[in-house]
């Protein structure tokens, strides 16, 4: 009798994993770049996004809708100065201006009005396109009123129609505010010698009603 067992077959052992090929620079670059981009991203959610959603911003307020202040809505009469209609004098009308804290914020409303374009039945001194730069009140009291280099470049010449226009603006500042002793006109922010050639502009002017007709038109 065979007293031996049978035998029983050994499976064959599981070969070991092969290891895990290294990670090379590039792949590791890669990763680390996209992790700072995720980070990054984060933060200025955090920062930047999430604020507009946890508050309600108000409406802003254009200046369109803004209602004007009372020194914006507050007038005062003055006289402004037109050429008459042989065009040889100033016509003197009353029209409402902007009212004005200080001299020189009053006078250069004044003359803002004065360049302004005229109602269609009167004719004014100053060439179109010209702005007022900057109205300033000397030492002596003498007003400095920087225009546009349209007051000089666009003049259609000739010595009365120069005088014309430096005394439209001189008698417009000197009449409404009598504490103003003379007016300069300036270009550009320069003193120059004339307009258009004629009328000496190097030194202020006094007020000067000859050119002025002596009764009042109204519009």
């Amino acid at each position: 009798m065979n007293n031996d067992l049978p035998l029983t077959p050994i499976p064959p052992e599981t070969p070991p994993a092969a290891p895990a090929a290294p990670m090379n620079r590039r792949t590791l670059g890669v990763m680390i770049g996209v992790g700072l981009v995720l980070v990054l991203t984060g933060v200025w959610l955090v920062f930047a996004v999430l604020p507009g959603y946890l508050t309600s911003p108000e409406t802003p307020v254009t200046p369109k809708d803004a209602p004007a202040s009372a020194e914006e809505a507050r007038k005062i009469q003055a006289t402004l100065y037109y050429v008459s209609d042989d065009g040889l004098e100033l016509v003197p009308v009353s029209q409402e201006v902007r009212y004005g804290a200080t001299p020189a914020e009053q006078a250069k409303f004044i003359v803002e009005a004065q360049i302004a374009a005229p109602a269609s039945n009167f004719v004014t001194a100053i060439p179109r396109g010209v702005t007022v730069r900057g109205v300033f009140i000397g030492g002596r009291n003498e007003a400095y009123v920087d225009l546009s280099v349209e007051a000089a470049r666009d003049h259609t010449g000739g010595s009365h129609n120069e005088a014309l226009a430096v005394y439209a603006i001189v008698n417009a500042v000197t009449v409404n505010l009598p504490t103003v002793t003379g007016v300069q006109i300036l270009i550009d922010g320069h003193e120059v010698d004339t307009l258009a050639g004629h009328v000496d502009l190097r030194q202020p002017f006094g007020r000067a009603l000859r050119w002025v007709r002596k009764a009042q038109s109204h519009p």
